[in-house]
């Protein structure tokens, strides 16, 4: 039988209390892909770490990236040789990281990667995202091969939008094609 292993991938600061990343790694015993600093990530060194987690694992894996986690996944995949151990993703909130008040210690993700990605995936939006316009949100899912899920309006789609520990993502998550 196959193990479920599904790997968090917060985004920049990481995820709180209360955060469903954090309530599924409680729950479930997710396995959170820790990097070596939330505050000012360098996108290589986030892909690297991404990958030594994917190659350590025996098991196919499923990818529950949040904001920032969601341009890692896509940035990964484009050089990644370890995508075909990844089942699905779900990819909740992913910020405009072309948008002009994008934060500066982010500024070595202005340049998004947007090529297709190699396994199924779903993008999860809100129509008041303060870091994404649904219609930005839409053409990430569109140029990642994407099922775009739009959620009405909830906020960034973290602790402070009330999900809990979200069982709608984690369907839309593990009910992939």
């Amino acid at each position: 039988m196959t193990t479920l292993r599904v790997l968090l991938l917060p985004g920049w600061q990481d995820s709180g209390p209360g955060h469903w990343q954090t309530l599924w790694e409680a729950r479930f015993g997710d396995l959170r892909v820790t990097q070596h600093d939330w505050m000012h990530p360098l996108r290589g060194d986030w892909i690297t770490r991404l990958e030594e987690v994917v190659q350590e694992q025996s098991e196919p894996v499923w990818l529950a990236a949040h904001s920032l986690g969601c341009h890692l996944v896509a940035a990964w995949a484009a050089v990644s040789r370890s995508t075909g151990k990844v089942q699905g993703a779900l990819l909740v909130a992913p910020p405009d990281v072309a948008q002009a008040d994008f934060p500066p210690q982010l500024h070595r993700w202005a340049v998004p990667v947007l090529g297709k990605l190699p396994f199924p995936s779903t993008l999860v939006a809100s129509t008041d995202d303060p870091y994404c316009s649904l219609a930005a949100a839409d053409m990430l899912a569109k140029h990642w091969g994407a099922a775009f899920h739009n959620l009405g309006p909830c906020g960034h789609l973290n602790a402070a939008a009330g999900l809990g520990d979200w069982p709608q993502g984690r369907a839309l998550l593990l009910n992939q094609k």
